[in-house]
């Protein structure tokens, strides 16, 4: 069995990822959390992965680190991974690899914090750029493939790339066309969507780090986590 390292599901956007990906197409798997802060977890965390990032996966003697590269080893046996149609795949594929590497004022100013509802203090030239990218990218996939997915009618990798968005938009108050608002519903409904976001409120760790950048751009409106410890 797979085994999949993540840290703490309230902020790591990169560990949803392949978690989703994996909870969507049934691929069985051994989730092992190390909490952002817990020295201790992540001294051992090295001795498995030396960038000290998650996610990784384990399979039998490979060692396979960062979303993306997980994400082609598991299309090595699972071809539902990626769209069929090719088309379709080689969009998905560039879509994906866009999240990946691009939207750095959105992962900056709207770092991932499922539990809270914040309101932003302003939306910057640079976080407007990429919002309108992401609008006019999902639109193109969902009109384009005709699915309620963006390359389709099923759920595949170009999805889970995107899934953190969609806390992310709902966790600031972010509004985007009719459309990719669908799209966003569509995601958040998703039962494994809703069991990350359940897992998500029930922690108790607080990252100081994750916790300041929030306020350092909005202001807090609700916070749905149970208490810290």
């Amino acid at each position: 069995m797979y085994q999949l390292h993540i840290a703490n599901k309230n902020y790591s956007s990169w560990s949803l990822r392949p978690w989703l990906l994996m909870k969507e197409m049934d691929i069985p798997f051994e989730e092992v959390l190390h909490p952002f802060g817990d020295r201790a977890t992540w001294d051992l965390y090295e001795q498995i992965n030396p960038s000290r990032l998650v996610p990784c996966l384990i399979s039998g003697e490979d060692r396979v680190w960062d979303s993306l590269s997980i994400v082609e080893f598991l299309a090595e046996n699972y071809k539902e991974v990626w769209p069929s149609a090719d088309v379709a795949k080689h969009w998905a594929r560039s879509a994906s690899c866009e999240m990946h590497s691009g939207f750095s004022a959105l992962r900056d100013v709207c770092s991932m914090n499922c539990g809270l509802r914040v309101h932003l203090l302003q939306i910057t030239p640079s976080l407007q750029k990429d919002l309108s990218r992401i609008d006019s990218l999902w639109q193109e996939g969902l009109s384009q493939f005709g699915g309620e997915f963006l390359a389709g009618e099923k759920f595949t990798a170009v999805d889970a790339f995107y899934a953190p968005v969609a806390f992310r938009i709902q966790t600031y108050g972010i509004s985007l066309s009719r459309k990719s608002m669908g799209y966003v519903s569509k995601l958040l409904s998703l039962d494994s969507m809703r069991l990350w976001y359940e897992q998500a409120l029930r922690e108790q760790y607080r990252d100081l780090a994750h916790e300041a950048k929030v306020t350092s751009y909005g202001k807090i409106l609700h916070d749905y986590r149970i208490k810290a410890k």
